[in-house]
């Protein structure tokens, strides 16, 4: 089925990037959505088989690939809003459509990847698929933005390469070449740990690129500036979870081992400076999505606190990730409305925007309760999770700084997003203030919902879905 699915939106894919009109445009884009979602539910109903030696409809896959697809319609229809109030040149669109639909794909088919390779490949493609939407506008800072994510992606994407032949050396002791995570798994006690230390080492870092984490960040960050608001929601939420799933296989093999205390460390001090970075830029950032680019880093820092701390942090980790997705998505979204409203990304020239568009102002206001992990949001259970599992492994310390850091992260985002939503902007012409309607924020009040289900009352095959995802771990 997976190999159809591929096919299919491959020819789809192929025909949006040659088709130059609209008649036969945006039927396609619906027949990829309709196909996107039959996948899925292909996938849930085939919940714990395996499709082929290579990939998997596991717990942590379908979580993923629900989440990839929830956000599909949505930035399916942002795209196609911004495309048209763009208007767009039939060539650019073409090429983003294209891209846009190979880029849900790849992320896709990498959740359910079996193997470090196969993964690898996914992870490559998404590269070339997000540079033609970084690239979109055409000029010189999109250009410069398309080329750093491509030099970082491209040397992160060598070392994950690079760990992988380490991961086959530490095979030979097992006497195996079969690099499938099931088979490294099942012979972890055999694996030698001192090419798994180099392994992850490498494997680890290069998927920090995707994941937005320290040290390999800056690439996600550029990305989301340059790139339009729907494909920079999709960096902020799928292809951050690509990068998740890349680390956290790679770190369910380790943890089997006798390197496990290594691994966490490693993983807890990438996390800490990611927090720290986040916190030191957005004290003085004035672009808003530069703002909320490191705003996603310092959720992947969260994230990976909570998987180095262990424990109830594991179930914290995905809960969180996937709660992320959603609240940040809703956000880019509502960017290109602000956008259109003032015309800049300086948040310095932004403001009363309860006046301008009252009902997008409403979705920034939510977003900021989610996204700082106020209560009642969702994102405030799976944090307080994680800090539980700070304090239960005992980092005291580090759970305090910690603190402190997000203390200074809510400031100056709460600082930012008000100053928009209710402080006047001078020299500001009301004239020419375009009127936005008021249902085309209705699926980021989805979204932002939906992470508020998740997390205060979680369906109970969500809650068993995401303990499946860890039972391996120790």
């Amino acid at each position: 089925m997976i190999l159809i699915y591929l096919l299919s939106v491959l020819l789809i894919g192929t025909l949006l990037f040659f088709n130059r009109g609209k008649v036969l445009n945006y039927p396609l884009v619906c027949l990829f959505l309709f196909v996107q979602c039959a996948f899925t539910v292909y996938a849930c109903l085939h919940y714990n088989e395996s499709s082929s030696h290579y990939f998997t409809f596991d717990s942590l896959g379908i979580i993923m690939l629900c989440t990839a697809t929830v956000i599909s319609i949505p930035a399916s229809y942002y795209s196609y809003i911004y495309v048209e109030d763009s208007q767009v040149k039939p060539d650019s669109k073409a090429i983003y459509w294209g891209a846009f639909t190979l880029l849900i794909a790849a992320v896709s088919a990498s959740f359910l990847a079996n193997h470090i390779a196969v993964m690898w490949i996914f992870t490559e493609i998404t590269t070339l698929s997000a540079s033609a939407l970084i690239y979109h506008h055409r000029n010189k800072l999109a250009l410069e933005g398309t080329w750093k994510y491509v030099f970082i992606c491209a040397v992160s994407i060598t070392f994950v390469y690079i760990g992988i032949l380490f991961l086959s050396l530490s095979m030979e002791g097992a006497g195996s070449t079969d690099l499938s995570y099931k088979n490294l798994l099942a012979n972890s006690s055999l694996i030698d740990p001192l090419w798994l230390r180099f392994a992850f080492l490498f494997v680890f870092t290069g998927f920090t690129a995707k994941l937005g984490l320290f040290p390999m960040f800056t690439a996600g960050v550029d990305a989301k500036d340059k790139a339009p608001g729907p494909a920079a929601a999709l960096f902020s939420s799928i292809v951050m979870c690509m990068g998740f799933v890349g680390i956290f296989r790679t770190y369910i093999l380790v943890a089997n081992t006798s390197l496990h205390h290594w691994a966490s460390l490693v993983v807890g001090i990438a996390a800490f400076l990611s927090l720290f970075i986040a916190a030191v830029y957005m004290i003085k950032v004035k672009n808003i999505k530069r703002m909320m680019a490191y705003s996603s880093v310092e959720h992947m820092g969260l994230v990976m606190l909570g998987i180095a701390a262990g424990g109830i942090g594991y179930y914290a980790a995905i809960l969180h990730i996937v709660l992320h997705s959603f609240v940040k998505s809703s956000l880019f979204f509502q960017y290109n409305q602000l956008y259109k409203t003032f015309g800049t990304k300086d948040i310095y020239q932004m403001g009363n925007y309860f006046k301008y568009n009252t009902t997008g102002a409403i979705v920034i206001l939510l977003a900021v309760i989610s996204v700082t992990a106020m209560p009642p949001s969702g994102l405030f259970v799976s944090e307080l999770l994680i800090f539980r599992s700070l304090f239960e492994a005992n980092h005291l310390i580090v759970l305090i700084v910690v603190l402190l850091l997000l203390t200074l992260i809510i400031w100056s985002q709460a600082k930012n997003f008000f100053k928009i939503l209710y402080s006047p902007v001078v020299g500001f012409d009301e004239t020419n203030v375009p009127r936005i309607p008021s249902h085309r924020s209705a699926f980021q009040f989805v979204l932002l919902a939906g992470a508020a289900y998740l997390g205060l009352n979680p369906p109970a095959i969500f809650v068993e879905m995401i303990n499946d995802c860890i039972r391996y771990l120790p």
